[in-house]
């Protein structure tokens, strides 16, 4: 049977299919603003949602030309003051204001070098302002327009969680420790992570690393020490370590949910060379080896491309891995009339296509759903933001104490000292 080989408009607004990422989900507080408004019955509220959404009644009534003018006049009166970071998987109706774009790291950095910039408005999640906080300057304020705007990746390991597992190791490891001038195990923490867990690698003599540099930052560790203890996401640090030749045998997961992290083999944690954190993203856990068939039955001659957060069976069968900066650059350095099909965020791929209309892209899951924890900064939190600004008025501000941001900045420095950092 003949199949229809057209992908999807990329330039129609997006329709989310998910129930995940959903506005009434993703932004309960606006959203029963306007069904109130409307006279609409209204929907009640997730159970995961709080009152941490907060946004003054009007912004969630204002119509989305009100909201570019409130944003592009709050722009211009905050001048060099202000800068605004977006992350690649933002929306489009974000992206348009950002005076830089990038993964978490790269807007971090560039922050850092803003520093006549008084107010850094970071639309990303959670994490990233945190890093921002901790390479901005003294004087400089970051802000997370929707500060429920989180990662599930990132709240699958806490301090608490993590310190757990180092007290089991160190006394699993006592007796070599004491034998011998390596480390018996060295903590790398993916940059999707709180400040206080990068601050623990740092006080351990440990890295962060980011899906660019996972591979230098995990040799640089194996120079120092014996194992790496990898968190928060199994398939990172798992497509990492078999990159690098590591056995699967020699690979463990803790599952911090189960008792003693799910291990009945006292002997496992011994032989082990990468202890993988029992985490992932839910967004690249949706891309399965079935689309990337089907894209190649669709579409002969296809190039799939993926995140390395994907399953460690979806990036064996893609033709290339790497992160959203690898992502883009294979696409913009490929030719005219190249097909590809990509395994990450549903944004990034449609500005992709957008961006480069002499290819044919798409997104390998054909269900249109976005991170939802990046969709929570929504124009009407950016608005409100930016006024509050012009007044004089931080609102949702994100800041990391300075003993945690110390140690944070040590173990993103080591990073930062790997060869290909």
């Amino acid at each position: 049977m003949a199949t229809d080989a057209t992908p999807p408009k990329q330039s129609l607004p997006l329709v989310v299919e998910c129930e995940e990422s959903k506005e009434d989900v993703t932004l309960p507080t606006l959203t029963e603003w306007r069904q109130a408004a409307a006279g609409m019955p209204q929907r009640p509220p997730s159970p995961s949602a709080d009152r941490a959404d907060w946004i003054p009644r009007e912004y969630a009534l204002m119509s989305q030309d009100e909201l570019d003018q409130r944003i592009r006049a709050a722009k211009a009166q905050l001048g060099d003051r202000l800068v605004i970071l977006g992350h690649h998987y933002q929306r489009d109706d974000i992206i348009q204001y950002a005076d830089a774009r990038g993964d978490s790291f790269k807007l971090a950095q560039f922050a850092a070098t803003r520093r006549q910039a008084d107010y850094i408005v970071f639309c990303g999640v959670h994490f990233m302002a945190e890093s921002a906080d901790i390479l901005s300057a003294p004087h400089q304020c970051v802000i997370l327009p929707n500060p429920t705007a989180g990662c599930s990746l990132a709240d699958m390991a806490n301090i608490a969680e993590v310190e757990k597992l180092w007290g089991v190791l160190d006394e699993r490891y006592r007796d070599e420790t004491a034998a011998g001038s390596l480390q018996s195990v060295i903590p790398v923490t993916y940059i999707n992570s709180a400040a206080n867990l990068k601050a623990f690698c740092g006080r351990n003599g440990g890295a962060v690393c980011t899906s660019s540099n996972a591979a230098q930052v995990m040799q640089w560790a194996f120079a120092r020490g014996k194992r790496v203890l990898f968190f928060p996401d199994e398939h990172l640090g798992r497509n990492t370590a078999l990159k690098l030749g590591i056995p699967e045998e020699r690979l463990v997961v803790w599952n911090q949910r189960e008792e003693g992290g799910g291990i009945e083999d006292a002997q496992a944690l011994l032989d082990a060379k990468v202890i993988l954190w029992k985490g992932w993203c839910s967004v690249h856990l949706r891309f399965t080896v079935e689309q990337i068939t089907a894209a190649r039955e669709r579409f002969p001659g296809v190039r799939v491309v993926v995140h390395p957060e994907c399953r460690h069976e979806v990036v064996a069968a893609a033709d290339l891995s790497g992160s959203t900066e690898y992502i883009i650059k294979a696409v913009q350095e490929s030719p005219a009339g190249a097909v590809w099909a990509i395994g990450t965020e549903v944004h990034l791929v449609r500005r992709l296509a957008q961006e480069h209309p002499d290819k044919t892209i798409f997104c390998l899951d054909p269900i249109a759903c976005p991170c939802p924890w990046m969709y929570r900064i929504h124009p009407a939190y950016l608005a409100w933001t930016l006024d509050e600004l012009v007044k004089g008025h931080v609102v949702n501000e994100v800041t990391v104490d300075d003993e945690t941001a110390k140690w944070a900045r040590i173990a993103l420095e080591r990073m930062l000292a790997t060869k290909g950092a």
